[in-house]
């Protein structure tokens, strides 16, 4: 299997050539740059990058907006880099459906696995990100009226434990070993189990069965 390509989306110089350094040397290539939004939603439509490294503040037009065009669009699969102090733009790429998520602090071997994951159809996202916004989630619910969206999509048995699988973060080998099936049943399972959710990727669904508000 050939490596992913990606288009780079952030404001500053620095920060996309020390990704293109950590990535190309890991035989990932970038086959882009954005410093803006308006630039990546372009340059997505021109180039087909299998994913999209997203930062969210950038000028003019933000990362969120961005990422909600270029899923809209099937454009590529959206990675958003992070910050720790941005809770509220992370759910909103998650709302718009980014696919990973993960903190800028990444080292180089944590961004390559996610590069490669999403770019595979799985989802990608940084353990302290998600201990945040479990905690946004337990505040969302304890605050909003009792609301199960799995028993209101009626998932069948096995979707369920499709869905489990994909609250733990396992990959789709991962569900595959774990369930005793192949992985082309377990691709076919996660597009009904997000087509049911109305979710626009893995980590949509978890956001949405979670109780999060992107």
């Amino acid at each position: 299997m050939s490596e992913p390509t990606v288009l780079l989306a952030d404001d500053h110089g620095a920060i996309r050539a020390g990704l293109r350094i950590m990535l190309e040397s890991h035989g990932i290539r970038v086959i882009g740059e954005a410093a803006d939004g308006d630039v990546a939603v372009r340059n997505a439509k021109a180039l087909r990058p299998d994913v999209v490294l997203m930062d969210l503040r950038m000028p003019g037009r933000d990362g969120v907006s961005a990422t909600r065009e270029i899923v809209e669009h099937g454009l590529g699969d959206v990675l958003v880099l992070t910050s720790f102090d941005e809770d509220e733009l992370v759910y909103g790429a998650i709302g718009a459906g980014a696919a990973g998520i993960l903190l800028k602090t990444a080292d180089a071997a944590t961004l390559v696995a996610a590069v490669r994951a999403v770019a595979a159809g799985e989802g990608a996202l940084d353990p302290r990100v998600t201990r945040r916004a479990l905690a946004a989630a337990a505040e969302a619910v304890t605050a909003a009226p009792p609301d199960d969206p799995v028993q209101r999509a009626e998932l069948t048995s096995r979707e369920r434990e499709v869905l489990d699988g994909i609250l733990q973060g396992w990959s789709n080998a991962q569900l595959a070993q774990r369930l005793g099936i192949s992985v082309p049943t377990v691709k076919t399972h996660v597009s009904n189990v997000l087509a049911k959710l109305g979710a626009r990727s893995r980590s949509h669904a978890a956001a949405l069965v979670r109780g999060e508000r992107p």
